[in-house]
């Protein structure tokens, strides 16, 4: 069965895009064909896998595409659906047309469903599927949350870390109740650790003391690699493998993969 991750914090700055990039691309390292959705219009997550020019086929057409689910199949689909440079990863990428999107919307029925829709037809095709939201709760963290069969949450280790998750689990109550009655917490990720900071080992005690839910043993670390990589459109893994941060990510991958067996 697929699983469809939704990595989500309305907070800028925790390492969102670089998870789901570098997830994403750690699945693929591990021979599992992976599909990277980026839901965010910055197209951050695209130029981290070598985009960085808009496509004329992105995730906004995808959208569009699904306004009729009675149409939709994977042919009218696939040229959405991109290559990398890792052979098991493809990638449906984003650009500034992604923001008009909740104003088009917005009198549309089911609008919290588009993506569910492509999801649905693609989904077939791929073991894992990785969706870069947008660093706010809006429509389109809204259809990633119902696409998804689980949701990852990166928290940084600095201070304030713990500010807005209770705003950002409540929404995923709420998308429990009332969109997506399947999905999951598949965990909380420490991101930006500092073992040399006994500030970053306070946060991580804090985060594991008030969290209920699942925080991974693996942790990302502050890692020079993972900032310049995607300055080359690539993956850490295809940066500097042997890199803290690249490691760090496949262990990621491997505890995901171990929990679903």
């Amino acid at each position: 069965m697929t699983k469809i991750i939704a990595v989500c914090n309305q907070k800028g700055g925790v390492g969102k895009t670089t998870t789901a990039v570098n997830l994403a691309a750690s699945f693929a390292a591990l021979e599992k064909n992976t599909l990277l959705i980026d839901m965010d219009p910055q197209g951050n997550a695209s130029q981290g896998v070598g985009f960085n020019e808009v496509q004329d086929e992105d995730i906004h057409e995808a959208l569009n595409l699904a306004e009729n689910p009675d149409s939709l199949n994977y042919d009218s689909l696939k040229n959405i659906i991109k290559p990398t440079n890792l052979d098991f990863l493809k990638i449906i990428t984003s650009g500034p047309d992604l923001a008009a999107l909740e104003i088009e919307l917005v009198n549309v029925m089911s609008r919290e469903r588009r993506l569910e829709r492509v999801v649905k037809i693609i989904k077939p095709h791929f073991d894992f599927i990785i969706i870069d939201s947008p660093p706010s709760l809006n429509l389109l963290t809204l259809n990633a949350l119902t696409a998804a069969t689980s949701v990852l949450i990166p928290v940084q280790c600095e201070y304030y870390a713990l500010q807005g998750l209770a705003e950002l689990f409540n929404t995923i109550r709420l998308v429990q109740k009332n969109l997506n009655s399947d999905l999951k917490i598949e965990g909380t990720l420490l991101t930006m650790y500092d073992a040399r900071l006994s500030l970053s080992k306070q946060v991580a005690e804090e985060v594991r003391s008030c969290i209920s839910e699942k925080v991974f043993q693996s942790i990302i670390p502050r890692n020079v690699k993972l900032s310049e990589a995607p300055s080359h459109g690539k993956p850490v893994i295809l940066y500097d493998v042997q890199s803290s941060g690249a490691q760090a990510y496949v262990k990621l991958a491997e505890e995901i993969l171990h929990g679903e067996q």
